[in-house]
């Protein structure tokens, strides 16, 4: 079966992991690991058969196959180095990011309505780990009952935050509240971000809170379309479960979802990586799938 090829940028733990997700794609082949010095990251994808480079986002333009990048580096290298020259190949780049370049794709929220946007840009953004669990929860309310405001709070294990999402952290808060209004629906976001240094390691817990507008709709169809989102993300992330089931206090809902990882490369209590990486292969998947349906052509 025909595939498209792939290349990731950033051959750390979360290059790493989503090399292992690329592997059981239907549609993606992992066609290159690539950074800027010798590594353990690119060791392994050597020793996996994976073709390897230490040119960085250069090897990925000067192999005219590859046609989907997935970037697992900086917010700052990817504004100023690695979509530039992505965009200048044709090649379309998943940002996982926080650099906000290209439309935020949240795959179970809104995937299917950016094909424009993806043809113009050839740069969608991930978002963030928090905004991956959560976003879907704030849509799902905000769908049928309008949303004022919605504030989330992403706990991680301190172990599973590593250089690049500390250098971050700034950007992250900034990109994961404009997403809970951008992507989920809210008037007004806003997101904060805790490092747990808890032993052993925990998983990763969201606490959603948002007002709604319309309370009158009642809680059981906010509960019915969250339930049906949880569903529907659970196809892609089937760690992601509902820690404490959705309440409701006046206009003001709230729940804990726990995501825990697959365990592919990293530690399972590393749900924050694990579902930003499972999101990014799940949209790249499906653009692939396009692709395919017509020949290799843009989406």
């Amino acid at each position: 079966m025909d595939k498209i090829k792939v290349a990731v940028i950033g051959p750390g733990n979360i290059g790493s992991d989503l090399m292992y997700k690329i592997f059981r794609s239907k549609n993606l082949e992992m066609a290159l690991m690539t950074g800027i010095v010798e590594s353990e990251g690119i060791r392994r994808a050597a020793s996996l058969g994976v073709a390897t480079s230490i040119d960085g986002v250069k090897a990925v333009a000067a192999n005219k196959e590859i046609k989907i990048a997935f970037d697992a580096t900086s917010a700052a290298a990817h504004l100023k180095f690695n979509s530039p020259v992505l965009r200048e190949a044709g090649v379309m780049s998943i940002d996982l990011t926080p650099a906000a370049i290209g439309p935020y794709c949240v795959p179970c929220v809104n995937l299917d309505a950016l094909h424009d946007q993806i043809n113009d840009k050839l740069d969608i953004n991930m978002v963030t780990c928090g905004g991956q669990a959560t976003i879907p929860i704030v849509y799902a309310i905000s769908r049928v009952a309008g949303a004022s405001y919605a504030e989330i709070v992403a706990c991680i294990s301190s172990k599973s935050a590593g250089p690049g999402t500390r250098a971050n952290m700034d950007e992250f808060t900034e990109t994961t509240s404009k997403g809970l209004e951008v992507v989920g629906g809210a008037d007004k976001g806003k997101a904060i971000i805790i490092l747990n240094p808890a032993e052993p390691p925990l998983m990763m817990t969201n606490t959603v809170m948002a007002r709604v507008k319309n309370p009158e709709v009642g809680f059981e169809k906010i509960k019915e379309s969250i339930d049906a989102m949880v569903k529907e993300l659970k196809e892609y992330v089937p760690g992601y479960t509902l820690r404490v089931p959705p309440i409701m206090e006046g206009d003001k809902v709230t729940t804990i979802v726990q995501v825990e990882g697959q365990g592919d490369f990293l530690p399972k209590f590393s749900g924050n990586l694990d579902i930003i990486n499972s999101a990014a292969v799940a949209a790249a998947d499906k653009i692939a799938a396009e692709m395919l349906a017509k020949g290799g052509a843009p989406v």
